[in-house]
This record gives C-alpha cells, sequence and structure tokens, in this order.
C-alpha cells in the first residue's frame, strides 16, 4: 500500500506541476512527451483532464496522500476498524471506475498515453487488489467465503490479466505507431 500510495502521490504531484507550468507558459513543453503517442501535454489539454472542472490530478494527490497515510498505519500495526477498510475499498473501487474510463478516454479519444496517468492506473488497480484483500478477508465456512477465498487466492492472478489486457489495449491500438519504430 504505502508504495504504490507513495508512486500515486509523485505521479499525481507531478501532474499537477506540469499543468500549472502548461498554464503559466503555453509554449511550455512537458517532462513525459516523449513522442506523438507518449504526450501528456496532449492529453493535458483536453476536457478529459479536468473532468470535474479541476485538474484529475488533484484528486490523485488527496487519494494517494490517504493511501500513503494508511500505508504507514498498517506498517506501523496500528489496527484500523474494518469500516476503515471497507471505505478504503469503496473509495479505490470509485478511483479503478474512473481509472477505466480514463484508459478508455486516452486510447479511443484522445489518442495518447500519458506516463504518469500510466503509473496512477497500475498503483490504482494494485490498491484495489491490496485493499479488497483487506477489507473482504474470507473468514468462516459459508458459501460467501469459498467464493471469497478463491478471489483471495487468485487475486494476482486477475491483476496480471488486468494488467496485460490494458497492455494489448494499448498495443493494438498504437499498433501502426509502435510498428514503425521496430
Amino acid at each position: 500500500m504505502l508504495i504504490a500510495g507513495l508512486l500515486g502521490l509523485i505521479a499525481s504531484t507531478t501532474l499537477t506541476v506540469e499543468k500549472i507550468e502548461l498554464l503559466l507558459n503555453p509554449s511550455y513543453v512537458p517532462s513525459c512527451n516523449i513522442n506523438p503517442i507518449v504526450s501528456c501535454g496532449s492529453v493535458m489539454a483536453t476536457w478529459q483532464a479536468s473532468a470535474l472542472g479541476f485538474p484529475n490530478s488533484l484528486i490523485g494527490i488527496a487519494a494517494f496522500t490517504v493511501i500513503t497515510v494508511t500505508g504507514v498505519l498498517a506498517i506501523a500495526k496500528v489496527p484500523l476498524p474494518r469500516w476503515y477498510w471497507i471505505g478504503i475499498a469503496g473509495g479505490t473501487l470509485a478511483g479503478a471506475a474512473f481509472v477505466h474510463w480514463l484508459i478508455f478516454q486516452s486510447l479511443y479519444r484522445i489518442g495518447a498515453l500519458c506516463p504518469y496517468c500510466m503509473v496512477v492506473w497500475v498503483a490504482t488497480m494494485s490498491l484495489l487488489v491490496v485493499v479488497s484483500t483487506v477489507a473482504f478477508r474470507p473468514a468462516g465456512d459459508g458459501p460467501d467465503s469459498v467464493v471469497m477465498r478463491e478471489l483471495y487466492r487468485w487475486r494476482w492472478s486477475i491483476a496480471a490479466l488486468w494488467f496485460t489486457a490494458v497492455f494489448l489495449l494499448i498495443l493494438v491500438r498504437f499498433w501502426d505507431y509502435w510498428s514503425t519504430l521496430l
């Protein structure tokens, strides 16, 4: 949790700084503009980058700060109530839904990838697995527990399938560009 929280916080903060630089100086070239496809500057210029009327990265700063603090508390073995973990899982699930919308927008509407955004995607999905594992830890022998135990057992395989699916979507969507690099 701590690692994913810190990575997400660093990526969100960097995006916010880059956005401010771009607002102050329209000719500024963000550090993450690598090529025509991997270019956060072109992503930041879209309405999707401020879907709620302010930069999405500000949501990331707030959310990843909470996750980072929770990670520190977990490492310090501070017991947190189950309702807290369920709340964090709910917030992470909402974040994951938003991330999936942003993935779709990046791939099929904007046509560019933001490297810092992709760090947020990976951090969010990793956090969803970890937080859900803690919040919905299998207990008992009822039918719900059997399902939860299987999900628990396969959690990282499911995450790996998600990462692979997103990677393949990116590869297929931008294959015309990638193939010119070979």
